[in-house]
């Protein structure tokens, strides 16, 4: 697991394009996503179709070729800066495959924010241009909107990484110790959906990783975790951090699965460390070096998430 290149940080009056790759934006939403990112003194404009639903098949917004065209055109315009994903939901799995990655890789390094579904082109960022990118709170989402700690946290990240270089978990460790690794992860239900699919890693290893995910049942989690542990996916993974599991069923009946699946591994395991989704979630990049102390419940960068 090797690092990877950190894109520039934001500045005043940087422009940034906000995409949908995944399901359908709520306007009113949006537009108050676009307003406050215009109070942090950027330039934002939503990309073409990013309030599309498409016809036949509502929970996408928009066709797939539409959605990966906007991405794309974002991300290979020379002024754009950072390009920021308006919800999360279903549907990156279906464009991942219609970008064109040579294009993208010869537009340079920009920022990149998405979470949930988004954890597909997390890996694909990773895996075909080499980028570090962010996990975190997206333009049109509830929590960006309204939560002062996810908004101050991710603004931090973006004009001032330096001063959110650690996390502390709210909870205990689930396994003890400390381990150093490259920051990978995501939704678990899309990390185990893209196994064995093209612009996706073969596995952890090396790897600090960071898991989470939204509506799924204690025994799904447990059939997911199981699924990964058989394939080989958790192999020589450094250490797991855990942010939220909201929807998933009581977090009483929810932690022995996790401790269950997860303890046996013989590396550190923190639970509740505040990304995902959860109100007031935290921003964390992936493919940055770090240090997971399981006994102080910290996740500490070796360097800021952006340069």
């Amino acid at each position: 697991m090797k690092e990877l290149v950190r894109p520039p940080r934001l500045a005043s009056g940087a422009r940034v394009a906000v995409v949908a790759p995944s399901g359908p934006v709520a306007e009113e939403r949006l537009q108050a996503g676009l307003d406050l990112l215009r109070g942090w003194d950027l330039d934002p404009f939503a990309a073409p179709h990013v309030l599309d639903v498409h016809g036949a098949l509502p929970h996408l917004a928009g066709t797939d070729a539409d959605r990966a065209a906007d991405l794309q055109r974002a991300w290979c315009d020379p002024s754009v800066d950072a390009v920021i994903c308006a919800r999360g939901g279903y549907g990156a799995q279906r464009m991942v495959d219609l970008l064109d990655w040579e294009a993208m890789r010869a537009a340079g390094p920009k920022v990149f924010l998405g979470f949930s579904d988004s954890t597909t082109l997390h890996e694909a960022f990773a895996v075909r241009l080499g980028l570090v990118t962010l996990y975190g709170p997206v333009a049109a989402g509830v929590d960006f909107v309204k939560n002062a700690r996810a908004q101050e946290h991710l603004k931090a990240t973006l004009f001032a990484p330096e001063t959110v270089r650690t996390l502390t978990s709210t909870g205990t460790a689930l396994a003890p110790g400390r381990a150093r690794g490259v920051t990978l992860g995501g939704c678990l239900t899309l990390l185990a959906t893209g196994y064995g699919t093209p612009h996706t890693r073969s596995g952890a290893r090396g790897g600090l990783l960071l898991l989470e995910d939204v509506g799924e049942r204690p025994y799904r989690v447990d059939r997911t975790l199981t699924h990964l542990l058989r394939t080989g996916w958790l192999d020589g993974v450094a250490g797991i951090a855990l942010g939220s599991w909201a929807q998933c069923g009581p977090y009483e009946e929810l932690r022995p699965v996790l401790a269950d699946r997860l303890g046996g591994l013989g590396v550190p395991v923190v639970e509740e460390l505040g990304f995902g989704h959860c109100d007031g979630a935290l921003t964390v990049p992936f493919g940055i070096a770090a240090e997971l102390d399981a006994d102080t419940g910290t996740l500490t960068l070796a360097m800021p998430a952006l340069s």
